[in-house]
């Protein structure tokens, strides 16, 4: 029988392309590691340095530090347990955030060589590894698949405890860009961050506290679990303070958890300047962030979700305290990056979170409506224009302005201003339909209660104008501000065909003529016929329209271009109203036609009276009128100025649309650096 061969099995360093130099995609998740290990070796503080000159990272903790046997048999040794030869609590009684024995490995995704100095009972040690090196040994197979790190000289080193490591030759430094967006990267990713956990982490010799993370002082409501004194304390903004919860569903999990979801003031302020996205429940395990976001494992489509953020410690995920006990059981996958979806654990908690999310989404509505009613009234004409308003209509008239605050919007208070404004228009009309159903009910003895609701119905007819009048000057005021040489003939080009009440308030609305416009195209193609080249390079734009009646042609001369009116009367306006007056005579129609034409710089006729006349008496033959770029929007506006002006004196509501748009309370303020 023949003799069976000699098994092994042979760890390749390969491992270190899986688990260290591809594990990691950023420099705060490499850094958070070295910290964790800070935590474990009991340290009180660790000090980041970055040298934006050099690109290097100095990371320097007062821990326990390494003997030379504790940087083989633990450090150098890929895989190894702390918790396995050492179960519990560190002797400063903390637990222990490592368990896989591969977060040291993360510094090789980031940086291409690294130092580490320790001492350990006066007893100094250093070495340098570099992947390059390592790659080497891995491809040549070189020392039995043993690498050997570089020893280094300990006669620089002057700290007397603790280990210090050196990240050179940088890679991805563009992920680093402030110590502050590294401060706020750092505090987010620790829940032991604090003074009451006896342990500082300092970068660039400022140290990172919880109000980093940056995002307390924008929650609006809060529901706490456990003891959340603290955060609630940097919670500046809170509208209401522990909002009632379901203590019930947590027990029922059998789950220990402790933290908070909170909903913020604004979807933007989930929006971090530095690219997080802060729209998240993040999951702490031990102290240390095991999963950044599981709010994506619930594909929530209310508009809540969008302003939620949340921050759970659950320590139930990973109860390994050593081998062959009770609790030997981690959730951890192996990147230590996310928790492994199909543990019993984690779909209690998936079911805890779920259950909590539709009690918030509740809850939320009803404080978002309260608050929006509450902001609402602070307009002092907005208050008396409800408190006007009987009893059963003047609750609908608050819970109406309220549900505003439920509506999504991202901009600074414009947006929410123009709601309001729109919201109190949409209710009169909402009012106003309530009357005439009333009118059934009236009969020939009380005539003028119908009279009182026609009276109604014309005041808000000229209240809805008035606020379209009112926002249309805003725009020309705008288009005026903005208009230049260069932009003219692209702004008033875009505008004026859509929007003809640029031309005359009485065209309101285009009306719908596909089949005539057809029809007059081939008119303006066969006078472009006729016409030479500088002649069409001097044409911006031609259109037709039909409009309150009439059927309007628009020429648009470029600014610069100078025209004579006699000359291109007979060669242009008089073929586009002769050819429109046959068209329209053959369907029988006696509709009246207009031709204008927008120019930039006056005719050359203006120069000279006696010439000026006779042109526009041939401009009135054909019906037709020039408009000029400089006069077009400041016409316009004296035109709805002057209505505005009249309406204002007795526009019952006018008062309360200009409060809103008056009023700038601290809630709509855009916050420093938005």
């Amino acid at each position: 029988m023949a003799t069976s061969p000699e098994l092994r099995m042979t760890i390749s360093l390969n491992v270190l392309e899986h688990l260290g130099i591809n594990l990691y995609s950023n420099v705060p998740a490499v850094l958070s590691e070295i910290v964790a290990n800070a935590w474990d070796a009991d340290a009180d503080a660790v000090h980041i340095e970055w040298d934006r000159n050099s690109g290097r990272i100095t990371i320097q903790d007062d821990g326990i530090g390494m003997t030379p046997d504790d940087i083989n048999d633990r450090f150098l040794n890929v895989g190894y347990c702390r918790r396995d030869d050492q179960p519990g609590r560190t002797a400063k009684g903390r637990i222990p955030m490592g368990r896989k024995g591969i977060g040291k490995l993360s510094s090789f995704s980031i940086a291409e060589t690294i130092d580490v100095e320790t001492v350990k009972d006066g007893r100094r040690s250093a070495f340098r590894m570099q992947v390059e090196k390592i790659r080497d040994a891995v491809k040549g197979k070189e020392g039995n698949g043993t690498y050997k790190p570089e020893i280094l000289p300990t006669d620089g080193s002057s700290f007397t405890t603790g280990t210090r490591i050196k990240l050179d030759d940088i890679r991805r430094r563009q992920t680093i860009r402030t110590p502050q967006a590294l401060r706020k990267r750092i505090a987010r990713r620790f829940s032991i961050i604090g003074p009451k956990h006896g342990f500082a982490v300092f970068i660039d010799g400022k140290k990172v506290v919880p109000s980093d993370r940056d995002y307390y002082d924008k929650i609006q409501y809060i529901w706490t679990y456990g003891d959340q004194q603290e955060t609630l304390d940097l919670c500046e903004g809170l509208r209401e303070e522990n909002v009632d919860r379901r203590d019930d569903a947590i027990r029922e999990s059998r789950l220990t958890i402790d933290g908070w979801l909170a909903t913020v003031t604004e979807v933007r302020h989930l929006k971090d300047e530095d690219g997080d996205n802060l729209n998240r429940i993040a999951i702490f395990v031990r102290g240390k962030m095991a999963q950044e976001d599981m709010l994506t494992d619930f594909s929530e489509r209310g508009i809540y979700a969008s302003y939620l953020i949340g921050e759970l410690r659950v320590d139930d995920l990973d109860r390994y305290d050593g081998p062959g006990t009770e609790r030997d059981d981690d959730a951890a996958t192996s990147s230590r990056q996310r928790i492994v979806e199909d543990d019993d654990r984690y779909r209690k908690l998936r079911g805890v979170i779920a259950g909590e999310m539709k009690h918030i989404q509740n809850r939320w509505e009803v404080l978002r409506r309260k608050e929006g009613t509450r902001k609402a009234l602070q307009i002092p004409e907005v208050k008396a224009w409800i408190e006007e308003l009987k009893a059963p209509i003047r609750k609908k008239a608050e819970r109406w302005l309220g549900k505003l605050n439920r509506i999504r919007i991202d901009d600074d208070g414009g947006e929410q201003r123009q709601m309001m404004k729109h919201a109190v228009l949409a209710f009169e009309v909402y009012r106003i339909n309530e009357n005439l159903e009333k009118l059934e009910g009236i009969g020939d003895d009380n005539v003028q209660a119908a009279l009182d609701i026609f009276g109604e119905l014309d005041d808000l007819e000229s209240n809805l104008y008035g606020q379209i009048v009112k926002e249309r000057i805003e725009v020309i005021r705008t288009l005026q501000d903005k208009i230049d040489e260069n932009a003219r003939e692209k702004v008033i080009q875009q505008y004026l065909f859509d929007h003809l009440w640029l031309l005359d308030p009485s065209w309101e609305r285009a009306e719908g003529s596909e089949v005539m416009e057809t029809r007059v195209r081939k008119i303006f193609g066969d006078v472009d016929a006729e016409l030479s080249e500088e002649e069409l390079k001097g044409r911006l734009d031609i259109a037709y329209r039909k409009t309150a009646g009439k059927h309007v042609i628009i020429e648009l001369k470029r600014p610069q271009t100078r025209i004579g009116i006699l000359d291109i009367v007979p060669r242009q306006i008089e073929k586009y109203y002769t050819g429109m007056r046959k068209m329209l005579d053959q369907q029988n129609l006696q509709d009246p036609i207009e031709i204008v034409l927008l120019l930039g710089t006056e005719p050359r006729e203006w120069n000279d009276e006696t010439r000026k006349t006779p042109a526009l008496g041939t401009l009135r033959q054909y019906h037709a009128r020039i408009v000029f770029y400089d006069q077009l929007l400041n016409d316009a506006y004296e035109a709805y100025r002057k209505y505005l002006d009249r309406r204002l004196l007795v526009d019952r509501l006018a008062k309360v649309m200009q409060a809103i748009d008056d009023y700038a309370p601290d809630d709509y303020a855009p916050e420093d650096g938005n």
